[in-house]
């Protein structure tokens, strides 16, 4: 299974809109980074047609260390998800 990276996004904007390659390069990292800076300012980011990014708070929990079997607190915490479109979803699924 391949990874697509950064420069792979860059590279498909290069190929299919003809921009220079730093162009390109910055065009990707202009979306990433505004899509962070809204997920840190606690905005959601929803793109049609692919699905949704948004911030969960989740509070401090009781857990175990997978090691010892000690019980242990889990902190709290702010996580990152993301929740495809149901078109998505049943284009995946087809695959």
């Amino acid at each position: 299974m391949a990874t697509i990276t950064r420069i792979d996004f860059a590279n498909k904007l290069r190929e299919r809109f003809g921009l220079t390659s730093t162009d390109a390069y910055k065009l990707v990292d202009l979306i990433f980074d505004e899509i962070a800076e809204a997920l840190v300012h606690g905005e959601e980011v929803k793109f049609a047609g692919f699905g949704s990014f948004k911030i969960l708070n989740k509070a401090e929990r009781q857990g175990r260390n997978p090691k010892t079997g000690e019980p242990a607190v889990i902190s709290a915490r702010r996580v990152a998800t993301f929740r495809p479109c149901s078109d998505f979803r049943r284009r995946v699924a087809k695959q």
